[in-house]
């Protein structure tokens, strides 16, 4: 190759290349300035991402709370709505517990149809239970207002004062909250 050409290609090779020239300062910065300068700015920088970050956990976090309460809200609306339906279904099983109470009636009844009519309250119930329902049938125990419905008082010695001496109509919880207080007959003392 000849000088020209190698000065050509020389210059070509050049033309792409990026040349770094010295900045110029006018304050005219010590090595040591500017390292301080970066320290404080990467000390900013640490700063403003630390906030970022502890912003965006808050976010993570509130967001997982709110998906929590919206389910745990959505379950809560589920069991109202079951509610309504299981006092509902509560009146079918009324008839069937006033059918079994008069006891003339049904011993009168052909012995198959009553073990059918049978199997299909069990049946009833058996769907209830397993959808959170619960019977109260509170007979002998100690009369609770909070829980209990008095219909009637009844005159009793000492011993079976407050004690439930009769269910006139059965009690409900649903999921373990009341939703038919049972309506009961109270021994009080003899005046």
């Amino acid at each position: 190759m000849t000088d020209e050409e190698n000065k050509k290609e020389n210059t070509e090779e050049t033309a792409d290349d990026v040349v770094f020239e010295p900045e110029e300062d006018n304050d005219e910065e010590t090595p040591l300035a500017k390292i301080k300068k970066l320290k404080e700015e990467l000390k900013a920088a640490r700063k403003e991402r630390d906030e970022y970050l502890t912003g965006w956990q808050r976010a993570k976090a509130d967001f997982i709370n709110a998906r929590r309460e919206e389910e745990k809200s959505r379950a809560e609306f589920a069991k109202g709505a079951n509610k309504d339906l299981m006092l509902d279904v509560l009146a079918a099983v009324d008839s069937f517990d006033m059918a079994f109470a008069n006891k003339e009636s049904w011993q009168k009844a052909d012995e198959n149809w009553r073990r059918g009519v049978e199997y299909i309250y069990s049946q009833l119930l058996g769907a209830l239970e397993q959808n959170g329902l619960k019977q109260l049938n509170p007979e002998g125990e100690i009369f609770d207002p909070n829980i209990h419905t008095s219909v009637e008082s009844i005159p009793v010695e000492k011993e079976d004062e407050h004690k439930i001496l009769e269910v006139v109509q059965k009690g409900y919880t649903l999921n373990g909250s009341l939703i038919r207080s049972p309506k009961v007959k109270v021994g009080t003392i003899k005046d």
